[in-house]
């Protein structure tokens, strides 16, 4: 997965030292109350659709572009359900990531899901009793997109 265009900038400034990365989150569901997956082209894995917020972009706006560029399905955020950190990551080049994770529920608008870049190699709908291994952190954000109006999650540690 390429870096964006700014965070190479950065790191031609500041070289593999901690960068702090405001990124989203989102459990996009359909209708029938299935979840949005892709699997990443970089380790094999499944997760929900997360990216890394373009500066001075609005959270809600940014999750509703990575949807897209990733999936080609088209979704509206409802609310938050989450704020965390993620990290330090550590990458094999060496460079080191924080990431200020906001977790979006969001709702299927328009589109069909499919792999629409290079991030992915598979993109699909998934029911609930039905979802490949995903990690604990996605699976907490799946539960918290369940629950009807639960209220926002704030990481402690």
């Amino acid at each position: 997965m390429a870096a964006p265009d700014f965070v190479l900038r950065l790191r031609e400034k500041i070289g593999t030292d901690p960068l702090w990365l405001p990124a989203v989150r989102g459990v996009v569901l359909d209708d029938n109350q299935r979840v949005l997956l892709c699997q990443r082209a970089d380790n094999g894995h499944w997760t929900l659709i997360t990216g890394i917020l373009d500066p001075g972009e609005h959270p809600a706006a940014g999750l509703v572009r990575e949807i897209y560029e990733e999936t080609g399905v088209v979704a509206r955020t409802e609310r938050v359900l989450a704020v965390g950190v993620i990290g330090p990551v550590t990458y094999p080049n060496g460079d080191v990531c924080d990431f200020l994770d906001i977790v979006f529920r969001c709702r299927y608008v328009s589109g069909e899901a499919r792999v629409n870049d290079d991030e992915s190699l598979d993109v699909g709908w998934f029911n609930l009793d039905d979802l490949p291994p995903l990690s604990a952190g996605y699976r907490e954000s799946i539960r918290l997109a369940l629950a009807p109006d639960g209220p926002v999650a704030y990481q402690q540690e």
